[in-house]
């Protein structure tokens, strides 16, 4: 393991925070620039998570991790998404008639995604790291400054580093973000997403369910062997209730929620519930410092693209870091850094809509609206250029030559 733990040399780039997002950043960088000096800082010991998730990995990041050589670490735990099944449903409601059925793009040849277990990614990217990138390790940011030649952080124990670009990767409640004095856009959406592994009874055939509700999403993702991932949307009281259920009566709640499709089902691990909301950064660079995943964006998780989302940025800035070094550039400039984020508010600003947009659209259960946003669903199935743009929007493989599985 390359290591450091006090203070030393400034870095070309330290990155605070050792997520997923970071941890590819950080591979990249010195993949494609192997004598760039890259630091990786985060709060706590970098080891694999006890984390019973799954997240799913589009098309686009699967070439990233392809090209940094990650994927191969992974592949074995990870199951293909071979086709999306859209239905809504109102109270009560017993029928699901599918009203959206999306399959990969035709032509691509491949999923547009794949679920892969939080600790299978973790694994490949920290083993990956650990060969590449300097870690510090635990170490909490106190502050931070951009100077002329360097930005600077101080930690909580007195140690100080530098570095010519500072990426915070540290999460949606970014310490650095807010030492940046960069402001936010936020929103509440009063809601609760439950997040669970079940086994179930039928094959999934790699199929993907998202079932539209009154309370919000409530979806199904297949994992390997007769299992799926669960993320469910509630009102935060009745995901407090559903919460506190026995494994048993849960269980009942999912398979009638599933109309029975995956037939009888069991909670294969405990059950866990977080507070959702919408946080957008107003910029995405500062003097010194690049923002990336959920430190720059926290969207709604109706469409499973928030982690997806945030390597991209990844992607994005490694593209933007690497060139900019190859010309000898002044890596944390503005001029680099602002590149960076001219590539990536749209993409940014666009999903963050179209989320809150649909999550707004599908969470009530007025008639007039659920007649007008059916029909819809139902043209869009009926028309396959449009189901194409929209899965090739999904799989997310344009817009950075990481994307696409090319070498930087």
């Amino acid at each position: 393991m390359m290591a450091q733990t006090g203070q030393g040399q400034p870095f070309d780039v330290l990155i605070v925070g050792g997520g997923p997002v970071g941890l590819s950043l950080g591979i990249a960088l010195r993949r494609f620039v192997p004598g760039m000096t890259v630091g990786l800082l985060d709060r706590r010991t970098l080891e694999v998570p006890k984390d019973s998730r799954a997240s799913a990995i589009a098309a686009g990041v699967r070439h990233l991790f392809e090209a940094i050589g990650v994927w191969d670490g992974m592949v074995d735990a990870a199951n293909p998404i071979a086709e999306m099944k859209i239905t809504d449903s109102g109270a009560g409601d017993i029928s699901r008639p599918v009203f959206l059925d999306f399959s990969g793009p035709r032509g691509a040849g491949e999923p547009f995604a794949h679920m892969v277990p939080n600790t299978a990614s973790a694994a490949s990217l920290i083993a990956s790291a650990q060969d590449r990138v300097s870690i510090i390790e635990p170490g909490s940011v106190s502050a931070f400054s951009a100077g002329p030649a360097s930005g600077q952080i101080i930690l909580e124990d007195g140690r100080s580093l530098s570095a010519g670009l500072v990426v915070a990767a540290d999460g949606g409640k970014s310490m650095l973000r807010g030492l940046a004095g960069i402001k936010t856009f936020s929103h509440d959406y009063r809601q609760s997403g439950l997040v669970t592994t079940i086994s179930h009874a039928e094959p999934h055939h790699d199929v993907a369910y998202e079932h539209f509700r009154p309370a919000g999403p409530f979806a199904s993702l297949p994992l390997a062997g007769n299992r799926s991932s669960l993320v469910w949307t509630e009102k935060p009281e009745t995901a407090q209730a559903l919460v506190a259920m026995s494994p048993d009566a849960l269980a009942q709640r999912i398979e009638a929620g599933l109309g029975s499709v995956l037939g009888a089902v069991e909670i294969a691990e405990p059950v866990q519930s977080f507070p959702l909301s919408l946080v957008l950064a107003h910029r995405l660079a500062a003097p010194r410092l690049a923002l990336v995943g959920d430190a720059a964006h926290v969207i709604h998780p109706l469409a499973g693209q928030g982690l997806n989302l945030g390597l991209r940025d990844a992607a994005v800035l490694a593209e933007v870091l690497v060139d900019a070094a190859r010309l000898g550039e002044d890596l944390g400039s503005m001029a680099v850094v602002e590149r960076y984020e001219r590539r990536r508010r749209t993409d940014t600003a666009l999903m963050a809509l179209a989320t809150d947009g649909l999550n707004r659209l599908f969470s009530n259960d007025v008639a007039p609206i659920r007649a007008i946003r059916d029909f819809g669903l139902s043209l869009v199935d009926r028309i396959d250029p449009l189901k194409d743009a929209f899965m090739t929007r999904a799989a997310g493989a344009s817009g950075a030559k990481l994307l696409k599985g090319l070498a930087l």
